[in-house]
């Protein structure tokens, strides 16, 4: 069986997958091809930078994971999985997860990360999560830093929503997008770095969580649950739950017992194909926002002035879902204080708006199409 690569790149990072499996190097393609460059390329070629081997191997999982539990290791958590994790003395790293049934070889001395596994599917994810992984890793030791925001590119320039979780920042980008035909940048998450007086904002590839009620106000739901009635997949990272909900045709939000929304979990490439909202590869920083979303609230600016603080940019410690076991990243996971604090000093120059929005989508739509004129 031939091999596929496939060949993924944003800003100077890149990063080659190359799997005898084209399922796993198309769905990487497909994971991060909308946000960043991703081209098919030969697998025969010699590659710069990292590269990632991956391949269904049931022989091969079940040796690394012989040689991990053969030999001092220790226990982790990786992907909220279990994880045994053991290191050679010339710093090869090898680790496996029962659970979903996945190995790891790293070798970040070399740049070659292998995956292998028993299902297609999982190996699949793994890869594209780890591709990502490698990529922003480049990235942050390259000068880039990472916000916790969501992305909208209006007219050129992204506009940039901050606030904690269920603050508005998703719904701030979406209604910008579906309403104001701006282009979708980024979900949860963006990456920055001063360049010639200005601030680049690269998009962060993942998928993206919109619940029942924001897809029902946006006329988005109807789409979403004709797609998945005709059989086109949502994540697999999707609870059963939510997919069994959809399909009942049930509007009203979806709360686990935990009290967190459940939501529909969109494939990067669905928001073009099915929505028409195109994705943006990439902006110049020109408006900051700050949302909070109060139902029956009519737009406006809010009493409360809020400004961009340390806590805005990702971290090593909120990565507790994909610790650097592999040594992928190897600085801090939001870039070093040196270029977060370029990031804020620029940032705080910029127009800064902090506005309360309500349920009505068609009035935060006009309200938000005055607010970014004025800045």
């Amino acid at each position: 069986m031939s091999a596929t690569a496939i060949r993924i790149q944003a800003a100077d990072a890149a990063v080659t997958v190359i799997s005898k499996d084209s399922s796993i190097t198309e769905w990487s393609g497909r994971y991060v091809g909308d946000w960043w460059n991703a081209t098919p390329a030969e697998p025969t070629e010699l590659c710069t930078g990292f590269v990632v081997l991956a391949d269904v191997d049931p022989k091969a999982y079940g040796e690394v994971a012989r040689q991990v539990t053969s030999r001092e290791h220790k226990e982790t958590e990786y992907a909220r999985l279990p994880l045994l994790v053991s290191e050679d003395r010339d710093g090869t790293i090898r680790a496996f997860s029962s659970r979903d049934k996945l190995a790891y070889v790293s070798e970040p001395q070399t740049g070659r990360l292998t995956i292998l596994g028993v299902e297609a599917q999982a190996v699949a994810v793994a890869t594209a999560r780890l591709a990502r992984e490698v990529v922003r890793g480049v990235l942050l030791r390259d000068g880039w830093t990472l916000l916790h925001a969501s992305a909208a590119v209006v007219d050129g320039g992204a506009v940039l929503s901050f606030g904690s979780k269920g603050s508005g920042k998703s719904t701030t980008a979406m209604i910008l997008a579906r309403r104001n035909g701006a282009e979708l940048l980024a979900n949860d998450r963006v990456f920055v770095r001063v360049e010639s007086g200005n601030l680049q904002v690269l998009p962060w590839p993942s998928a993206a969580a919109l619940g029942f009620g924001l897809l029902d106000a946006l006329n988005l739901y109807d789409v979403v649950r004709e797609r998945a009635q005709a059989g086109e997949e949502l994540h697999p990272t999707q609870d059963q739950r939510v997919t069994d909900a959809l399909m009942a045709g049930q509007r009203d939000p979806l709360w686990a017992s935990n009290g967190k929304e459940m939501k529909v979990q969109l494939h990067p490439d669905q928001f073009p194909r099915w929505f028409n909202i195109p994705l943006s590869s990439g902006a110049r920083a020109s408006t900051l926002l700050f949302p909070s979303i109060a139902p029956d609230a009519t737009p406006a600016m809010a009493d409360e002035t809020k400004v961009l603080t340390e806590a805005d940019f990702m971290t090593g410690a909120t990565e507790d879902r994909y610790p650097d076991v592999f040594r992928l990243i190897r600085v801090d996971g939001g870039g070093s204080v040196e270029d977060r604090a370029r990031v804020i000093s620029y940032l705080d120059g910029l127009p800064q708006h902090s506005i309360v929005l309500g349920h009505d989508i068609d009035a935060a739509a006009q309200f938000l199409n005055k607010v970014i004129a004025s800045a």
